[in-house]
């Protein structure tokens, strides 16, 4: 369970994690498959409760739920989704090393971006356990907690992972931060197109 060791001190002492996790001998395969699968079906299960079983108020009206069918559908595509978005994240970084200078050594193994962008998403993973009672202000404060702890973590843990100055480590975590956002707008948008297509949330009556 060693990966999941790595997820507990980057929370608690990144620095001295970040050190550890470069100067271990591992693979693309055991940092991603090992790690990503397992932290991802944290918020998906907890939002399928959250939304099936406990539900939400919109102003002052009834508990809003949604079918188990529809939910189950939404958990499922968030999971791909988490899937998809921490693996591209990876290959970015991996293909913007030599960019900034890693070495030939370093950015051949294609490992220290997957580990990268899966360190830096285990608080938001983390995180999702509030999806569990899911009221828009818990969500939304608890995210963007766990938001800002994982672009602190991206700062942080590039110039020690990727053996590069700070200077040039901080322009490189500005490049990873702009290209995971854009990663969310478009999972947002998709999102949206997918419900406007007629595949959208049923509630319970």
């Amino acid at each position: 369970m060693a990966i999941l060791q790595h997820t507990l001190g980057i929370l608690v002492n990144p620095d001295r994690e970040w050190q550890r996790i470069r100067n271990e001998d591992q693979s693309f395969f055991k940092v991603f498959m090992l790690h990503v699968p397992i932290l991802a079906l944290i918020p998906v299960i907890a939002g399928y409760f959250g939304l099936t079983q406990v539900g939400w108020v919109v102003g002052s009206g009834p508990v809003v739920k949604l079918t188990h069918e529809s939910a189950l559908l939404i958990c499922a595509s968030a999971y791909i989704a988490q899937l998809v978005v921490v693996y591209v994240l990876g290959e970015y970084i991996n293909w913007m090393s030599r960019t900034f200078g890693v070495s030939d050594s370093a950015s051949k193994r294609h490992y220290e971006g997957t580990a990268l962008a899966v360190y830096t998403a285990a608080p938001m993973m983390l995180a999702g356990v509030v999806l569990l009672y899911p009221q828009l202000w818990l969500v939304v404060g608890v995210l963007v907690v766990a938001a800002a702890y994982s672009v602190y973590l991206t700062y942080e843990g590039i110039p020690i992972l990727m053996d590069i100055p700070k200077e040039r480590g901080f322009i490189y975590a500005s490049s990873v931060v702009t290209v995971a956002l854009v990663l969310a707008v478009v999972v947002m948008v998709s999102s949206v197109i997918i419900w406007s297509a007629g595949m959208g949330p049923v509630f319970t009556s």
